[in-house]
């Protein structure tokens, strides 16, 4: 009889903790009875967070999160108005905002499903915005006028599936790949092209400032040239003038100073042989010591 009783307890307790249904904060509970969703008023029953009952075995309880989630998908290709490809990666915050639509049309609550056709709808409507805007529009500065149509066009999408978005935001805008490639391909061809012009006009620069400098040099030289040939012929003309001014002021004495410069300049190499008469007029002023 102690065991029955026992057994007995133990089936009590477990069907007793079985019946009890625990809804943690920041989330929703939905139960569905013989495969149909409890309701209240002919409205689908959302239990709310706390301690609540059910019927063990028979109810299914089905928890749904409602906190605001993050769809964070893979970058997909959109066409802007140019029709130009453009790779956009994007998320979306949502949240349930209707339970009862929420879980009919997500086949039971399932977030992978709810995932999947919002993010087709997202894509929808950005495939919308970015087909009404050119990539100078989309890049240079209106990017969040984009997003805020996005979102109001994703609100009223989402609607029917009981989701309320929270903020739509793009995140990264690419060409696709062999677009890039062919547009640095053509950047870096402009800049080599852009680059040898430049080279060229300083190699051209560079031969005219080589050329002026060596024509001024040129100029210049022929000018200290010039000035020292006349420099040195008014030198020369003036000590002419000095030398004819000695002479005609004392003839003998001039003669006599300049055979002593022929003497100096003819004896000034000690191993020099000079062969003259001596009677010559070369030695006239050795004869004697005496002048007139």
């Amino acid at each position: 009889m102690g065991r029955f009783a026992l057994i007995i307890l133990v089936v009590v307790l477990g069907v007793g903790f079985s019946s009890l249904m625990v809804v943690n904060e920041g989330e929703r509970a939905i139960v569905s009875r013989f495969g149909k969703v409890l309701k209240e008023d002919e409205v689908t029953k959302v239990f709310a967070p706390g301690l609540h009952f059910k019927i063990p075995v028979v109810d299914k309880v089905r928890y749904l999160d409602a906190r605001i989630q993050t769809l964070d998908g893979a970058a997909d290709r959109f066409v802007t108005s140019e029709k130009k490809d453009l790779m956009v990666d994007s998320y979306v915050k949502w949240r349930i905002h209707d339970f009862e639509k929420y879980y009919l049309s997500t086949n039971g609550g399932i977030k992978a499903n709810a995932e999947s056709l919002l993010q087709a709808k997202i894509n929808n409507d950005l495939r919308t915005e970015f087909g009404r805007r050119t990539i100078k529009e989309i890049v240079s500065g209106k990017r969040d006028e984009l997003q805020t149509d996005a979102l109001q066009n994703a609100s009223e999408s989402a609607e029917n599936l009981g989701i309320e978005v929270v903020d739509v935001r793009v995140k990264q805008i690419n060409l696709p790949s062999n677009v890039s490639n062919s547009i640095y391909q053509r950047m870096r061809a402009e800049r080599q092209a852009v680059a040898k012009e430049h080279r060229a006009q300083g190699k051209e620069q560079a031969e005219i400032i080589r050329a002026t400098i060596d024509a001024n040099v040129t100029v210049k030289i022929a000018e200290a040239e010039r000035k020292a040939l006349t420099t040195r012929g008014e030198g020369d003309a003036l000590a002419a003038k000095i030398y004819a001014d000695a002479y005609n002021k004392e003839p003998e004495f001039y003669s006599f100073l300049r055979s002593l410069e022929a003497y100096k300049e003819s004896f000034a190499g000690k191993n020099d042989v000079m062969v003259l008469e001596p009677e010559g007029d070369f030695f006239k002023y050795m004869k004697s010591a005496t002048s007139k």
